[in-house]
Parts: structure tokens; C-alpha cells; sequence
């Protein structure tokens, strides 16, 4: 696509009221077919969200050497995980894909993403996107994490491509907050509201800094106390956050909503801002 190509393409997207962005505690593969309280929550969040020309979904699970952009024109459904029942391995999320848009972003980020043809959507984003947007019939793509890249890039890089929310673009990203698989309490894997002490003063810190937009500790979270550190092992799952909040302009406000701790370890608070 040229120089040429994308400026056509860029021009011939109309300007619509700026899109919400979305930030989904995903947890289990499982919550693709169960129904529980969380998956109520998002079903009944769809019926109040504009429809989108596309969506950008950034996952935990697409961790990547290097920023990617997925290209494909119809990607496929990654079953990206294992040991769970054979009905979950018979989901599939037939979204089409947006090349041009997947251009386009490359573009904007000015070299610094690439595009996959490979990667489809993985179980971070269809299993969130199939309460969303049922019917499959909005443009997918995803935007991988560069593990290579700080906290603040990251944060950076969502910025630049903020202009895209008032060209009907919805972003979601898909992770957890609180997310420490080891140390999950598995007695109390599915009671809503379970969670150590230090996942319930983890959630609370981070639920204030959103809300009152305060990105910056959340930037520099490992430098937040035990709490935060035990919270945010690894940032994979964490890193969606920070794209949403990237995303974020200055007159949105930040509503939280599943926002339970379950399995002791494991939040699933999920963020709207619009």
C-alpha cells in the first residue's frame, strides 16, 4: 500500500464522536462459553456500545519480538492454550479482518510495527469479543506487545494512535490486572470476590490511580510496594492496561466494572472509557 494509498484511505474514514476504550479482565479461556456474572456484564455492556467501523484489540497473549499488526483478511481462531474441554475447541469467531486498517496503523507508528499475515485472533481477544460482538461481523485486528519495549513506550505508542477513536475505531485490550497464576487459591477458584490481602490492597491502589488518572504509578508499578509486585509478576497480562490508558484523552472518565478478585490471586476488573 503507498504513500498514496493510505492518505486515500485515511481521508475517506469518516470523523464520528471519539469511540470508548475498553479494558477486559478476560481470566479463563472458559468465560468464551460459561455464563457467569463477568460475562453477563460485558453481554449487557454491548447493548450500549456504538457499533464500530473496527476494532483493535490488543491481548496478552500475542507477545511478541517487535510490534505486530495482524494483516490477514480473514483470520483465524488460535485455540492458544491447552487442558480445557473439547466444546472450547470448537469456537470459532469468523470476524474479517481489516488489511487497509492494519496498514495504516503500520503507518502511523512510523516503522516501528510490522505486519503478520499469520497470527489470527487468540483466545485474549475472541473470547472477550464473542459477548462484545456476537455476530462477528466487525473488522478484527490485533496489535501485538513488544516485550521488548518499557512500560512508558508502550504507554507512548497507544497515544499515537489515539486519532483512530474518532474514526470509529474501538480499542480493547484484554489482560488482567491482578494476575498470578501462582499463586492462585484453587479452593476458591470460582468464588467471586475471593483474594489474598495483598491482591485486595493491589486491586484497590490501581482501581484509585485509574480513576482519578493518575497514570504515572502505574507506569513505574513495579516500583509501587510488595502488593503491586505480587500483583504484576510478569507484565504481559498487565501491558493491555497501559495501552488503554494510553488511549485515553482528557475528557474521558474511567468506570470500573467486574471488578472482583476470584481464585484469590486473579482480578477481573475491566475498565470503560468514554
Amino acid at each position: 500500500m503507498t504513500l498514496h494509498e493510505l492518505k486515500n484511505f485515511t481521508d475517506a474514514l469518516p470523523n464520528t464522536a471519539a469511540m470508548p476504550v475498553l479494558f477486559l479482565g478476560h481470566g479463563s479461556p472458559m468465560n468464551a462459553i460459561d455464563d457467569n456474572v463477568f460475562v453477563r456484564s460485558i453481554q449487557a455492556l454491548s447493548n450500549s456500545l456504538p457499533v464500530p467501523r473496527a476494532i483493535v484489540c490488543i491481548s496478552a497473549h500475542w507477545y511478541t519480538q517487535g510490534t505486530q499488526v495482524t494483516a490477514a483478511s480473514s483470520p483465524t481462531t488460535n485455540h492458544d492454550f491447552y487442558g480445557f474441554p473439547e466444546e472450547l475447541f470448537k469456537v470459532q469467531y469468523p470476524a474479517p479482518g481489516e488489511p487497509h486498517l492494519a496498514n495504516h496503523i503500520v503507518h502511523m507508528l512510523s516503522g516501528e510495527a510490522h505486519l503478520d499475515e499469520q497470527w489470527g485472533l487468540d483466545h485474549g481477544a475472541w473470547s472477550m469479543l464473542t459477548h462484545l460482538y456476537p455476530l462477528a461481523n466487525v473488522p478484527v485486528i490485533q496489535l501485538s506487545i513488544d516485550y521488548t519495549k518499557a512500560t512508558e513506550q508502550h504507554f507512548e505508542l497507544a497515544r499515537q494512535l489515539s486519532s483512530l477513536r474518532k474514526k470509529g475505531v474501538l480499542f480493547v485490550g484484554s489482560g488482567n490486572i491482578v494476575h498470578n497464576l501462582r499463586k492462585l487459591d484453587w479452593n476458591n477458584i470460582n468464588t467471586v470476590g475471593a483474594g489474598w490481602e495483598w491482591a485486595q490492597e493491589a486491586q484497590a491502589l490501581t482501581n484509585k490511580w485509574i480513576v482519578e488518572g493518575n497514570v504515572n504509578p502505574l507506569l513505574e508499578y513495579q516500583q509501587q510496594g510488595e502488593a503491586i509486585r505480587s500483583a504484576v509478576p510478569t507484565p504481559e497480562h498487565f501491558l493491555p492496561l497501559i495501552y488503554t490508558l494510553g488511549l485515553r484523552s482528557t475528557t474521558d472518565h474511567a468506570h470500573l466494572f467486574n471488578d472482583a478478585l476470584v481464585g484469590g490471586s486473579l482480578s477481573m476488573t475491566s475498565v470503560l472509557l468514554s
